[in-house]
């Protein structure tokens, strides 16, 4: 059965907004930036109506906000926002590994032994790191095995991406991360639910350091 036109923009402005929080974690597209349609349509290669779609979907998320006589904008945040995020993420993270130190599965931390040991190999592939990273966080929240705590961290991971390029990027953080995951590693192995907790807000306030460091020199060039 063919699709009404209803679904047709829905799955096309679902696509359309798929895109634009790629082109946010980039930083193709930065805190302040205005979102136009017309603009984006042509960038994009598509109708206004998916992209309008698109933008209702960042700002339902806090990605995206309206100001007077300008228009959609990417949001921008301050300083004091960023370290409340670092903050919840610390206490949200900290719990799933606490949690997953109980409830993951053996497969599930050797994945995460794995993946970690990708990053060790890929220390310069600032793509492939961020994206090995996702993926072990994924299993990580996945293994705490606790749907609402998952769809929290998610709410928080999304808003990061206002910040745009990975911390990855930041001086010897890729190191430092690959060091912190494997003494997470070790915490669930042991099923220490303290120690993975402790480790995974350690991690989680170095990030935030390398973010802090990342900002200021940003602003500085």
């Amino acid at each position: 059965m063919p699709q009404d036109s209803t679904q047709t923009d829905a799955s096309q402005g679902h696509d359309a907004y798929t895109r634009l929080l790629t082109e946010i974690r980039h930083g193709r597209l930065s805190p302040g930036d205005r979102l136009t349609e017309t603009d984006l349509a042509t960038r994009l290669g598509t109708s206004r109506t998916p992209v309008r779609e698109a933008i209702r979907l960042l700002e339902a998320d806090g990605l995206v906000t309206h100001t007077p006589r300008v228009g959609a904008v990417i949001r921008q945040l301050d300083y004091a926002e960023i370290t409340e995020l670092y903050e919840m993420r610390g206490v949200l993270e900290g719990t799933a590994a606490r949690f997953a130190a109980r409830a993951a599965y053996p497969s599930e931390i050797d994945e995460m032994a794995a993946i970690n040991a990708e990053m060790a190999a890929a220390l310069s592939d600032v793509d492939r790191l961020y994206e090995a990273n996702r993926q072990f966080h994924d299993i990580l929240r996945n293994a705490a095995r606790n749907r609402f705590l998952l769809r929290a961290v998610e709410a928080v991971q999304k808003t990061l991406l206002i910040l745009g390029p990975s911390t990855m990027e930041e001086g010897t953080r890729a190191e430092a991360a690959v060091a912190e995951h494997a003494r997470l590693i070790d915490a669930l192995r042991a099923r220490d639910g303290d120690e993975a907790e402790a480790a995974m807000r350690a991690h989680i306030e170095a990030a935030h350091r390398a973010r802090q460091r990342q900002l200021r020199q940003g602003r500085e060039t």
